[in-house]
């Protein structure tokens, strides 16, 4: 699954269009390597995305085409939240 859909479907960003500009600006990574908007990502990954003074780093537990609310939460783990 494409990084930035993920990202909207599990509900860590609010928007597609969001998504993909922060994968641009360079403030979204894959297991350490930045991603592109078109970059894959697959159960058992580490993001961390940057997002203004707040880094978040989470485990990507699945990927699903579509989620309620529920099961957007089931489609990570959050292993970090700092603020600066």
């Amino acid at each position: 699954m494409r990084i930035d859909k993920f990202l909207k479907v599990s509900r860590l960003i609010k928007r597609r269009e969001i998504a993909k500009e922060l994968c641009e600006a360079g403030s979204v990574s894959i297991n350490g390597k930045k991603a592109k908007p078109m970059s894959e990502v697959n159960a058992g990954d580490e993001l961390e995305i940057k997002l203004g003074h707040r880094v978040l780093t989470v485990k990507v537990n699945e990927t699903r085409e579509f989620a309620s609310k529920e099961q957007a939460g089931a489609m990570f783990s959050l292993l970090n939240d700092i603020s600066h």
